[in-house]
């Protein structure tokens, strides 16, 4: 081998090396800690918006709202009813309606989203959304998906923590830890319906009147959906390999999944959520709609010795010396 070719391969490994140790924050809890969630823009037509009641509807939400909402004025005689837009997809509305105040408390919350809340600030990597008709089929699908969750909690482990790393620090929030959990939604609660429409995505990516699943992780990002029936074991363990990995690619846009409508303050939340851990006061929970998540907790593995990562790095400026005065005598 010349000099050249090693020095090359010398600096190849020394880069490698250097983004394989540079971030050991699994991607759920990257998304957690430093992805704000997308905004929705609500659309409110001329005349509507003008009205006392609806100003006062709206005002607290234009002064500083908690859910990633945004809300424009149509122009006049441009639009005769409210439009939800995702913000994946601004010419087809998620939901279209009379603008009031029922209609505004459901389209920012529901007990669903209370629930994907409450299993986020518990610690949950990720929450894997069913959404099927309680069908003998159905409860066997659901079934075949907890067995194989449950099996990839033993058999998966957390990447280890360097608490002396500056570049894998944790923010504020819950403790970081190993869990997946199963939600059930029914496709015919009309109290869940935004919320069905959005975990199906932003350009309809699954049949929402057929049983289908849907990953979600972060701020209530969404990774993916698929139907039921063709999300099989390896695509299952994929996506809960990619969520407890490390996060290679630090930028929100460059990786796959879109976002959900919820009515929280995820900064403040998530500080009040790691004031509690200290304090020893657990997170209150409000009650949900949904039923129970089907899921056992399976502790990590132990965090091994940081030698190892020391031991990379001793490597790397050894074989760049070396590197170096090859290249000098070349």
């Amino acid at each position: 081998m010349n000099h050249r070719l090693f020095a090359i391969l010398c600096f190849f490994w020394i880069a490698t090396t250097h983004a394989a140790v540079c971030c050991t924050i699994p991607v759920f809890r990257f998304a957690l800690d430093r992805w704000e969630a997308d905004r929705f823009k609500l659309v409110i037509p001329a005349d509507v918006a003008a009205k006392s009641e609806i100003l006062d509807l709206l005002r607290p939400l234009r002064a500083g709202g908690k859910a990633n909402l945004d809300i424009t004025t149509g122009r006049s005689g441009q639009a005769t009813r409210a439009e939800l837009f995702s913000p994946q997809n601004g010419m087809r509305p998620v939901w279209a309606g009379e603008l009031s105040a029922a209609s505004l408390t459901a389209l920012l919350d529901s007990p669903g989203r209370v629930a994907l809340m409450n299993h986020i600030l518990e610690g949950d990597s990720v929450t894997w959304v069913i959404v099927d008709t309680g069908t003998p089929a159905d409860d066997a699908e659901v079934e075949r998906i907890t067995k194989r969750l449950n099996f990839l909690k033993l058999a998966a482990a957390l990447p280890v923590q360097d608490p002396n790393d500056p570049d894998s620090q944790l923010g504020p929030g819950p403790e970081l830890k190993l869990e997946f959990r199963v939600m059930r939604l029914r496709l015919d609660d009309l109290a869940e319906k935004l919320l069905i429409d959005m975990l199906a995505g932003p350009e309809g990516k699954v049949d929402t009147s057929k049983p289908f699943a849907a990953a979600v992780f972060g701020r209530g990002r969404v990774l993916g959906a698929w139907q039921l029936s063709q999300l099989d074991e390896t695509g299952l363990e994929d996506a809960c390999m990619f969520l407890i990995g490390r996060c290679s690619c630090r930028v929100k846009n460059e990786n796959p999944g879109w976002d959900l409508l919820m009515n929280v303050d995820w900064v403040k939340t998530l500080e009040k959520t790691a004031e509690q851990r200290k304090t020893g006061i657990k997170q209150s929970t409000a009650e949900t709609k949904p039923q129970l998540p089907e899921t056992a907790q399976v502790a990590a593995g132990a965090p091994k010795s940081d030698r190892v990562t020391r031991w990379m790095l001793c490597g790397s400026f050894l074989l760049l010396s070396v590197a170096l005065l090859m290249l000098r005598r070349k």
